[in-house]
């Protein structure tokens, strides 16, 4: 088993694959010292350096400084949050350089060349594709959430034949809500009402919120009226009895819904990752990026997520984008959210949780490095505002803020049909559409079998990253085909709204 890895050539860090104990000699034989001794004790994950560093000099990993040094570091010594500091400031110019080989991107399979791959999905009227024919409970506010989730237990007969589940999304939103968080909630909700993975929808309302039904139906546009049914509680004698018989109605009609063999063109995957340690950019989000590459190029479609986790590396996604209009979006997206950071008296910064720092991470640009890992090498062809439905092919950016439940419930609402999620920590939680957990190291993924659905950890070893993005591709169209993930087998449904104002 390999004991360490020097990710880039320039790198003056490696990292530990594995616990390795003071006074070990580790080989090398691309750097100035082909023999490293450790000085400390290097948990797995964790970074020790490869050469003598001064005070005030980069910390360089992955090709890019992570930070520098907050005192001298030697060789063997280990590098962490204790002697680096980060180099991010609030303020930055950003110039678009593209270099060819990534302005380019991932070349899309000619059709009729190569092998077209496919997966088992449901082909709704209005053309789309979905890969669950689930029937969703949407409440347009929460004061009717327990009214939901009633219904959700009287109408648990109505699961037959392709029905596979009946699913609330309760959240505490939809009235004394202003401005951004108020559009914010009906533009998610009405994104979520309109999600093919969902074969009927009842929209549960109270009667007197804010975001009413009748202010919804503007945001749902046109719609399917066997397809989507309306219940205003205060307007009916018993909200759970009627609730229930609409909810008979829509699984009638949901279950002339069968699964049919359809292209992998039509997928849409979300990408996010949580509780991240120093291996996730190494093996997790490496394999999700590999694999965004192979769907891309059979003419899919992927959503990269969670904005805060790009700064410090977000000009290599830039300088990836497929045109200077869309490096501009790109520039507005970074900056519009440190804008909504620094407008609360926070620093860019300070992101790193407990849990990352304690698996590897030091720093942001550490943490974001290894973050857009997940991005593999396509072209940036769209720049998505929070809320927005994607419109163009291959690889997308999302603004999103970095929390799981959040960012994965705006993933789904700009419509991908299934989530992607590393982790180097674990994480029961799920998202309104299926989410797939990919564990950065083997321990996690054999310790936690109940969550975990793919491991990535394999990645140290000796499967190849190229394998381990095969792997994952062939893992995720079954899932499109009706597989269930851990989350789904438990029975774990989450969505989760931006809040970013007052509340009156």
């Amino acid at each position: 088993m390999q004991k360490v890895i020097r990710i880039n050539k320039g790198d003056n860090v490696a990292v530990a694959l594995q616990p390795l104990e003071k006074g070990v000699d580790i080989d090398f034989e691309d750097v100035n010292q082909p023999q490293v001794t450790l000085s400390q004790d290097i948990p797995q994950g964790h970074k020790f350096a490869l050469s003598s560093i001064k005070t005030g000099e980069d910390i360089t990993k992955y090709g890019h400084s992570i930070g520098r040094a907050r005192q001298d570091i030697s060789i063997g010594e280990w590098v962490h949050i204790h002697n680096v500091q980060t180099r991010l400031d609030e303020e930055k110019e950003y110039k678009y350089e593209p270099a060819s080989k990534v302005k380019e991107g991932v070349e899309v399979r000619p059709a009729g060349s190569g092998e077209q791959l496919y997966f088992n999905g449901f082909r709704r009227k209005d053309g789309r594709a979905g890969v669950r024919n689930e029937i969703w409970i949407i409440p347009t506010v929460g004061c009717v959430n327990n009214v939901a989730q009633a219904i959700v237990k009287q109408a648990a007969h109505a699961v037959t034949g392709t029905i596979e589940e009946i699913v609330a999304f309760p959240h505490p939103y939809g009235c004394s809500q202003m401005g951004d968080d108020q559009e914010f909630t009906r533009k998610i909700l009405s994104d979520l009402i309109n999600h093919p993975n969902a074969g009927g929808v009842l929209v549960l309302g109270l009667g007197c919120e804010n975001s009413s039904i009748e202010v919804l139906k503007e945001y749902i546009g046109e719609y399917d009226e066997s397809r989507v049914k309306y219940l205003i509680s205060q307007e009916s004698a018993d909200e759970i009895e009627e609730g229930v018989a609409l909810i008979k109605e829509l699984a009638k009609y949901a279950g002339t819904f069968i699964r049919e063999k359809i292209s992998a063109s039509e997928l849409i995957i979300g990408m996010k990752c949580g509780g991240s340690d120093g291996l996730s950019g190494i093996t997790a989000n490496p394999a999700v990026g590999g694999f965004s590459d192979l769907i891309i190029a059979q003419g899919g479609t992927t959503i990269l997520t969670e904005v805060p986790e790009m700064f410090g590396a977000e000009d290599i996604l830039m300088n990836r984008c497929a045109d200077e209009a869309l490096f501009v979006q790109t520039v507005d997206l970074i900056n519009d959210f440190k804008d909504y950071l620094t407008s609360y008296n926070q620093t860019v910064y300070e992101n790193p949780s407990p849990g990352n720092k304690k698996g590897g991470i030091t720093t942001l640009e550490d943490k974001s490095l290894g973050c857009i890992q997940k991005s593999g090498s396509a072209a940036i062809k769209g720049v998505l505002d929070y809320s927005e439905p994607v419109k163009e092919k291959g690889l997308n950016l999302l603004s999103a803020p970095g929390n799981d439940l959040v960012a994965a419930t705006a993933l789904a609402a700009s419509g991908a049909h299934i989530v992607l999620f590393t982790t180097g920590r674990g994480t029961p939680f799920a998202s309104p559409v299926p989410t797939v957990k990919i564990a950065s190291n083997t321990t996690l993924a054999n310790k936690k079998g109940n969550w975990i659905d793919f491991n990535a950890g394999k990645g140290v070893d000796g499967t190849s990253i190229d394998d381990l993005a095969e792997e994952l591709l062939t893992f995720v169209l079954k899932i499109a085909s009706g597989e269930k993930t851990k989350a789904e087998i438990s029975g774990y449904h989450d969505m989760a709204i931006f809040k970013r104002g007052v509340t009156l």
